[in-house]
């Protein structure tokens, strides 16, 4: 994890196997998405050092209002997904403030059934489990969890974030996070969402390919410098924790002028994707229930509460 080159011998003594098992080891480790480069043939390193998730490190990162509000905080070095692994614990009673951060995830999930690409050690898989007394007070919650996404990037010093329409976090146009979220019914009527947050901090060249859309990491954003992921995780708890305790009582509406600000696709043309159905216009706006306001061609508005927004070829063309 340390960067630096080591020698076949030398890591086959350290881990206790026989010189020849050295190869097949380093073999899963880059199955696992992480690059190694060999030196000589003799020696071996990861082209870029590793920085394990740690409790201790995001606890002295976080802030107290955040720190009173975490029941506990999970780290594991696999999951299916921390949204699964916390949806789990909601059925057993587990109390809001539950939090389980996740080095790699088998089947990270993005929205509409997507897989979210989760190598090991590159990126934060967070999740977040919170209880409300009725279905009707998480609406547009994902909208206002994504303003406190972006201001948890500008507080580690990534600047420039912006979100699109319901639940994506863009730098520059290009995909640099997402939030979903998924709620389940839970002992006494009440709710239990599981609020996911996936930031990419590093993708490796060799799985970029599987991302379908542009996407951008914090080292790219930030010249080659690697954002302590430990630091990432403790400013969005930062943000999300105290939001999720009072947002019962404020709903939306004390995010809607950020959201607003913070849009990257506002007065766009582009294409929203329903479950059966294309329809095409431009954005004109967000309503206070946080529904996407379309205006056609002829000027005739109608509001959206899911879809897949995707910018029009044409009108990009016409703007570059």
């Amino acid at each position: 994890m340390d960067g630096r080159c080591h020698a076949h011998g030398d890591l086959a003594e350290r881990v206790g196997v026989s010189p020849a098992s050295v190869g097949q080891l380093l073999s899963e480790l880059e199955q696992m998405g992480l690059e190694i480069q060999a030196i000589a043939g003799e020696s071996y390193r990861l082209r870029r050092p590793l920085e394990w998730l740690d409790k201790k490190r995001i606890d002295a990162a976080l802030a107290e209002p955040a720190r009173r509000l975490i029941a506990h905080l999970e780290i594991h070095d696999e999951l299916d997904s921390t949204n699964t692994y916390l949806a789990k614990a909601a059925g057993e009673n587990a109390p809001s403030g539950s939090v389980c951060l996740a080095e790699s995830q088998r089947a990270g999930k993005g929205r509409s059934g997507r897989t979210w690409l989760s190598p090991f050690g590159s990126n934060v898989y967070l999740s977040i489990l919170w209880h409300f007394d009725h279905h009707e007070a998480i609406a547009g919650l994902s909208l206002a969890a994504g303003v406190a996404a972006v201001k948890a990037t500008r507080n580690v010093g990534i600047a420039g974030c912006t979100l699109k329409w319901p639940n994506d976090i863009l730098w520059h146009g290009r995909k640099l996070g997402g939030i979903l979220i998924e709620v389940s019914g839970a002992a006494g009527g009440r709710f239990a969402a599981i609020i996911g947050v996936g930031l990419n901090t590093y993708i490796p060249a060799s799985l970029g390919h599987r991302i379908d859309q542009d996407w951008v990491d914090t080292e790219r954003i930030l010249g080659g410098r690697q954002a302590s992921r430990n630091r990432l995780a403790a400013a969005l708890l930062n943000e999300l924790l105290p939001l999720l305790e009072q947002y019962q009582t404020t709903g939306l509406t004390p995010y809607l002028a950020e959201w607003r600000r913070f849009h990257d696709l506002e007065g766009r043309s582009v294409t929203l994707q329903l479950a059966d159905r294309k329809i095409e216009g431009k954005i004109a706006g967000l309503t206070d229930q946080g529904w996407l306001i379309l205006q056609d061609e002829d000027g005739r508005r109608q509001c959206f509460t899911a879809g897949e927004v995707s910018v029009r070829v044409e009108a990009v063309e016409k703007r570059q």
